[in-house]
């Protein structure tokens, strides 16, 4: 498993060959999961000229000016589902504009982004409950999300209550919009969960990939979920019972999501 600050490296990263290659076959649905929130970075231009252009700011600036006044019309009628689903897509892009691009180019969380990503989740659930029939692009969008999200949480706690939500929203993806970039995600992220699931979900993935180069570089892929699943369940179940045993004394441990690059965004909070 990949760790620290020095391999906080996206996973679509194209700037070897090999993994181009990979990426051209396998992932090139996952280009974009939506519009300018780009939470899924697959490389190929300056991550840096993007996100730090003249007047990112003043663009994160105007979503969240945008975000608030659909805050007051949502006092009116607060289970609207429609402003809700506008409201999270705000708070998103608010978010996209608040980041520092790292070293390697790769986007860095700031605690104004975190803030701006919590309140998405927020708005997130609450249209969830405000709807029967959720939308496959508010679900496309919030599953890269909230891993994000889990990768900058403060414990593994938090950070696998937001996986749970994150195979949610891109389960509701996968079913309504069943291709190989919904239903790689949905495998990808299960395998924090649950591996044999998220091996079932791999079969019906599969059937989209036409080559045997494809089918092996996706069950490596698959498999490499999988082992930081392992380790990041491991890591819930020694923080549950370390709170179990020390209550409000017990120290947080080391989320192994963190710096995993898993597609979401790299840890910087």
């Amino acid at each position: 498993m990949a760790s620290g600050r020095d391999q906080n490296r996206m996973l679509f990263d194209l700037r070897s060959g090999r993994r181009r290659n990979v990426v051209k076959v396998v992932y090139a649905t996952l280009a974009v999961l939506m519009g300018l929130s780009l939470f899924l970075v697959i490389g190929g231009f300056n991550i840096a000229e993007l996100f730090n252009s003249p007047g990112t700011n003043d663009v994160a600036g105007q979503y969240e000016d945008e975000a608030e006044r659909i805050e007051k019309k949502l006092r009116k009628d607060p289970e609207d589902s429609a402003l809700l689903l506008r409201l999270t897509r705000a708070r998103t892009n608010a978010a996209s504009g608040l980041y520092d691009i790292g070293p390697r180019e790769e986007r860095l969380v700031t605690p104004e982004a975190q803030q701006q990503l919590r309140l998405a989740a927020d708005s997130w659930e609450k249209y969830l409950d405000s709807t029967d029939e959720p939308a496959a692009v508010g679900a496309q969008l919030m599953a890269p999300t909230m891993i994000t999200l889990a990768e900058n949480s403060r414990n593994n706690v938090e950070a696998n209550e937001y996986v749970k939500v994150a195979v949610e929203a891109a389960e509701i993806a996968a079913k309504k919009r069943p291709n190989l970039n919904s239903l790689s995600i949905f495998a990808f992220y299960t395998a924090f969960l649950d591996e044999e699931k998220a091996e079932r979900i791999a079969d019906q993935a599969s059937k989209f990939l036409t080559t045997k180069f494809a089918r092996q570089s996706f069950e490596k892929e698959l498999e490499r979920f999988a082992e930081i699943g392992k380790s990041f369940q491991g890591a819930v179940r020694a923080e549950e019972q370390q709170e179990a045993q020390a209550g409000a004394g017990r120290q947080a441990l080391e989320n192994p999501l963190g710096g995993a690059s898993l597609g979401g965004t790299a840890g910087g909070g």
